[in-house]
C-alpha cells in the first residue's frame, strides 16, 4: 500500500460518528483510483471486530515512562472491507466494549496513555515492516502526535522522510493534557518542545497542525470557521493556512443506494413518488405517526453540538401553531435531552415520537420515508446526513454552518440550484420559520416533487472528493 490511514474509527469495524464513515470509505475509492490504501485502528472489543478473523503480523512493546506495553499488529484475514485493514491489539488499553466511552456513557479516563501507546505501536510496526507505506494520513487528535514523533523522536527518526497529511474532522476536540504528564511521551529532541505546546498544554491537535506536511478539513467552510473559532487555536490555523485545504466528504454510494438498500422495505424502481410513499407508510407505522402530514426527521446524537437542544422548545411551538406536521427523532445522547424526548412523545402522540437508540437500519428507513431531514447544528464540519437524505429524497432543513452551507443551497437561490431550506441563527424564530417553509413547500406539490427529484440525482460520491486528496498526495511525491 502507498498510503496508510491512521484513525480511532473505521466503519463498519468501529464507528462513533462521521470520522468512522470517512475512514471506512476513503480507502476504497483511493484504491480504486490507483492509490493503494490501508487503514489501522485500535482493536476494540466491538461486535464487528469480534466476528471477524485476524492474524498477527507483528509483535512489539512500547514504553510509557517506566513500564512497557506489549502489543500486536493484526490484519483482517478475509479482506472484508476491500482494502488492507489492520488493528493494534493493546491489552489493557483498548480491549473494551466502547470506543471513547463505556456502555454506560462514561468516558474512559486514561485516553492519554491509550492514544500514546497506539500511535507508538503504529510507528514501531512501520519502522520494522518491509512493506512501508509511502505516506501517513492521520485523522483527528487521537493520531496528532505522529507527525511530531517521526520528525523529533530519535526512536522513529528513520521515518522522518515520510510525508504526513493530517485531517481535522472536529476541531473542538484537541486531546490536550498537562505538561506534568510529559514523562509518558517517548524521548524527543529538547529543542522541539515548543512544537508540543499550545496554551501551556501538550496539545496533539495543535502539534499536528504545526508538524504535518499538509492539513485538510472536511469542508471548505469548516476550514474558514475554525480559523475564527477553534477553542483557542485560531491564530495557529490562520498562520498555517498556506498548507491547509478544505475538501468536502463524499458518501459511499455502494452502501447508500436506494435502489439496492437491503434495509428498506421498498427499494427505488422507476417511480420516486411510489418509493417515498411506501417507505413513509412503514416509517409512520413504526413511529405511530400520521402519514398524511409532512414528516420531518432528526437523526443524530442528542447533544448541543448537533443542535438537539433546540428541538424540544421548537416542537412545543410548532405543535401549537397551524403547521400540521409530524416529527421523528432517532439518536442517543445527553440524559436530560433523552428524558425530554420521551415526555414529548407522550405529550404529542401521533405527531412526535423518538427512538432513543443507535439503529443503522432504522436510519436508512428514515431517510427513505421522511419528507424532510432537520439538522440545526451549532457545528457541522462536513455533515453526511444531509447527503444521505438527498440521495434518498428527503429534503434537508439545515443551519448555515460548515459543510451544510457548502452542500445545501437554499431553495430560494437563483437558477434553480436550491437543494433545501437553510436558516442562519440558532434560535426558535429562525428554526420555526424553517419548519414553516418546509410545510408550505410540502403542500406545493409540483415544486416539492421537482426539488426531490433534483436532489436525488446529485453526485455526492467519493470519486468526486478523492481527486483532491490524490492531488495532495502527488505534491508529496506519491
Amino acid at each position: 500500500m502507498k498510503v496508510l490511514q491512521v484513525s480511532a474509527e473505521c466503519y463498519p469495524a468501529a464507528k462513533a460518528g462521521g470520522l468512522g464513515d470517512v475512514v471506512g470509505a476513503l480507502p476504497k475509492y483511493l484504491s480504486a483510483a490507483g492509490v493503494p490504501t490501508g487503514v489501522i485502528i485500535p482493536k476494540y472489543r466491538l461486535k464487528w471486530i469480534n466476528e471477524h478473523q485476524f492474524h498477527t503480523i507483528y509483535k512489539g512493546a512500547v514504553r510509557l515512562h517506566n513500564y512497557y506495553v506489549p502489543f500486536t499488529i493484526q490484519q483482517e484475514s478475509t479482506n472484508a472491507l476491500g482494502f488492507p485493514f489492520f488493528v493494534a491489539d493493546i491489552p489493557g488499553k483498548f480491549d473494551r466494549a466502547g470506543i471513547y466511552a463505556d456502555p454506560g456513557g462514561y468516558n474512559y479516563g486514561d485516553d492519554v496513555e491509550r492514544y500514546l501507546s497506539f500511535q507508538q505501536a503504529v510507528l514501531q510496526w512501520i519502522l520494522n515492516s518491509p512493506g512501508r507505506p509511502a505516506l501517513l494520513h492521520c485523522h483527528d487528535h487521537h493520531t496528532g502526535l505522529i507527525p511530531f514523533m517521526v520528525k523529533h523522536c530519535p526512536a522513529y527518526k528513520a521515518l522522518s522522510w515520510m510525508p504526513t497529511v493530517f485531517t481535522i474532522h472536529n476541531g473542538n476536540y484537541h486531546g490536550a493534557f498537562g505538561w506534568d504528564r510529559m514523562y509518558l511521551l517517548p524521548f524527543f529532541e529538547a529543542e522541539a518542545r515548543g512544537l508540543l505546546d499550545w496554551s501551556n498544554h501538550i496539545n496533539p491537535l495543535a502539534t499536528a497542525v504545526k508538524c504535518t506536511w499538509r492539513v485538510t478539513t472536511v469542508s471548505p467552510s469548516y476550514l474558514k470557521e475554525i480559523q475564527q473559532s477553534s477553542g483557542g487555536m485560531e491564530s495557529l490555523l490562520q498562520h498555517e493556512q498556506h498548507k491547509s485545504l478544505g475538501i468536502i466528504n463524499g458518501i459511499d454510494f455502494q452502501i447508500w443506494d436506494p435502489a439496492t438498500d437491503s434495509y428498506l422495505p421498498v427499494t427505488l424502481q422507476e417511480d420516486i413518488g411510489a418509493f417515498k410513499k411506501a417507505n413513509k407508510q412503514v416509517l409512520a407505522q413504526h413511529f405511530q405517526l400520521d402519514p398524511d402530514r409532512p414528516l420531518i426527521s432528526f437523526i443524530g446524537r442528542l447533544v448541543r453540538e448537533k443542535g438537539a437542544d433546540l428541538i424540544p422548545d421548537l416542537i412545543r411551538r410548532v405543535m401549537h401553531s397551524d403547521a400540521n406536521l409530524a416529527f421523528a427523532v432517532l439518536g442517543t445522547g445527553e440524559p436530560g435531552l433523552e428524558s425530554v424526548m420521551r415526555q414529548l412523545s407522550q405529550q404529542y402522540p401521533g405527531r412526535f415520537n423518538a427512538a432513543l437508540e443507535y439503529n443503522e437500519g432504522l436510519a436508512h428507513l428514515m431517510y427513505a420515508g421522511s419528507d424532510f431531514l432537520f439538522m440545526p447544528s451549532r457545528v457541522e464540519p462536513c455533515g453526511l446526513n444531509q447527503m444521505y437524505a438527498m440521495r434518498y429524497g428527503a429534503i434537508p432543513i439545515v443551519r448555515s454552518v460548515g459543510g451544510l452551507r457548502d452542500s445545501v443551497p437554499d431553495i430560494g437561490a437563483p437558477n434553480s440550484t436550491g437543494r433545501g431550506i437553510r436558516f442562519d441563527q440558532f434560535n426558535l424564530d429562525d428554526g420555526n420559520l424553517a419548519l414553516y417553509r418546509a410545510v408550505q413547500l410540502y403542500h406545493n406539490r409540483p415544486i416539492f416533487e421537482q426539488i426531490r427529484e433534483r436532489i436525488m440525482q446529485l453526485d455526492f460520491s467519493w470519486e468526486r472528493s478523492v481527486g483532491a486528496y490524490i492531488e495532495i498526495y502527488k505534491e508529496m511525491g506519491i
